[in-house]
């Protein structure tokens, strides 16, 4: 698993390395430090172009510059390889847990069981809590399974809570109830 982990690492490091030597090519033609009519610079955009025109078009859609599709493109593929690689990284985890728990009997598989359970929870609640704050609530296609995990809680203690000017208390109340019914069950089992 190391070994797979580490080759992950390297692709994603070339990916980025190849990605930044498109945007320079790109950008050593568009600023004319390299002639646009010599053979090194059709050379260079016959490299660089079929990458960048796709980044180009949907940056002149947005309203941007096209001559900033190469930083969107390193960019782009920095943030893409480290979520890769931390997701990579969760899985990762979540299999050696998983051997870790059938090593350990059927307590352990309980266990494991509940804090799985609270760990989908608590995530829950905070995208919840978090795309409220970006205007994300309930009818977004991307928010309904963060509300249908999460209602069968917050909902009641919103009702029981008192109301705080502008902020809504229930998501706190509901991590700390997840929490204590957590701590118990873990006790319990």
């Amino acid at each position: 698993m190391l070994a797979f982990h580490t080759a992950a690492r390297w692709v994603v490091f070339t990916i980025f390395c190849a990605s930044l030597l498109v945007s320079l090519a790109s950008w050593l033609v568009r600023t004319r430090r390299v002639s646009p009519f010599g053979a090194l610079a059709r050379g260079l955009r016959s490299l660089s172009d079929p990458v960048l025109h796709p980044i180009e078009r949907r940056v002149v859609r947005a309203g941007g510059n096209p001559t900033n599709a190469g930083w969107w493109l390193v960019i782009g593929v920095a943030v893409a390889g480290v979520v890769l690689l931390s997701l990579l990284d969760w899985v990762f985890g979540i299999v050696l847990q998983l051997a870790a728990a059938a090593g350990g009997g059927p307590r352990a598989v309980l266990r494991l069981g509940v804090v799985v359970a609270y760990n989908v929870l608590f995530i829950a609640l905070l995208v919840r809590v978090l795309g409220s704050w970006f205007g994300a609530f309930r009818y977004s296609r991307w928010m309904r399974p963060a509300y249908a995990l999460t209602d069968w809680l917050v909902e009641p203690l919103r009702r029981v809570l008192p109301p705080m000017g502008m902020f809504d208390l229930s998501p706190l109340a509901a991590w700390f109830v997840l929490w204590a019914l957590e701590q118990v069950l873990l006790s319990v089992i």
